[in-house]
């Protein structure tokens, strides 16, 4: 796979003189490599549609020139079907640690806030709607579909997030990330950036603030730290409910996303051992807001 896809990098128009590529490691729904020329470095991406995991090639596009446009990602430097190139950032990728020291979360949370109200100013064309329960709902039914081996749990996780949709309400909507693991995140020692828009689409606030958490173990004062901070006023109750609600549903979509992605991904990642993590993630994440 790597040998095709170097090949087709290398055939691109844009490089200049003698080029160098390299696979990057990590990315759970792309092929990364570094690529090099006379003019710098940037990363390619290659990755077609993946219809199971609502990821559209056009929109992650147009959400990843929105952003450069906001100030927040790399810009795009070059995109054909299934390959985009972006300037490379000499920069730390961040750990879930990182996310959890202070200093880093007090640059974190206004990251996301411009990321959900900067972006809609710049996006062209048309753009997705990535909405949690639906993908739950969906990934219920493909796992039924392709006789996964969790396909006995899918009617329950379907009765919960029924549950978790109704109580997370109402809806604020925002231009979300949805995506916010830790290696989205970089530091170049001056400022943060924020990367990887394949997920990317309106949807709720409380969702990207949720997975923030759930993804990186922040602890419950951090939560309410960053709450406070993302709101700007004291948290109440019913707002503290919500988001663990839609926490709650962060951690079922991507516990379902690597139950799906067993079945059906040529990816190499232990999504099983992934699988496991999540879903033990989330039931004790819904063991705790059952209690509340």
């Amino acid at each position: 796979m790597h040998d095709s896809s170097i090949k087709r990098i290398r055939s691109l128009p844009i490089w200049q003189g003698e080029i160098t590529v390299v696979p990057l490691v990590g990315g759970r729904t792309n092929l990364n490599f570094l690529v090099e020329d006379k003019t710098g470095k940037y990363v390619a991406r290659i990755g077609e549609d993946i219809v199971e995991h609502h990821v559209m090639r056009f929109n992650e596009l147009a959400a990843s020139r929105a952003a450069h446009a906001a100030g927040l990602s790399p810009a795009v430097v070059y995109a054909q079907d299934g390959l985009t190139v972006l300037d490379f950032i000499e920069c730390k990728t961040f750990t879930s640690d990182d996310v959890r020291q202070q200093h880093n979360l007090e640059k974190i949370v206004p990251l996301i806030r411009s990321c959900h109200m900067d972006i809609p100013a710049h996006l062209r064309g048309p753009v997705l709607v990535f909405w949690v329960f639906h993908v739950i709902r969906d990934y219920a039914a493909r796992l039924l579909e392709v006789n996964s081996r969790y396909a006995s749990r899918a009617p329950n996780l379907l009765a919960i997030a029924n549950k978790l949709e109704a109580e997370a309400g109402p809806f604020d909507m925002v231009f979300g990330h949805n995506d916010l693991i830790a290696e989205n995140i970089l530091d170049d020692g001056d400022r943060l950036w924020l990367i990887d828009w394949d997920f990317a689409g309106y949807n709720s606030p409380l969702f990207d603030l949720g997975g923030l958490a759930s993804n990186n173990g922040l602890s419950p004062d951090q939560e309410i730290w960053v709450l406070e901070t993302y709101f700007e006023a004291p948290i109440t109750d019913d707002l503290l409910h919500r988001y663990h609600a839609m926490k709650c549903a962060s951690l079922l979509r991507e516990a379902m996303w690597s139950m799906v992605s067993e079945s059906t991904s040529n990816i190499d990642v232990d999504y099983a051992t992934y699988t496991t993590d999540f879903y033990e993630r989330f039931q004790q994440t819904y063991e705790i807001y059952l209690k509340m």
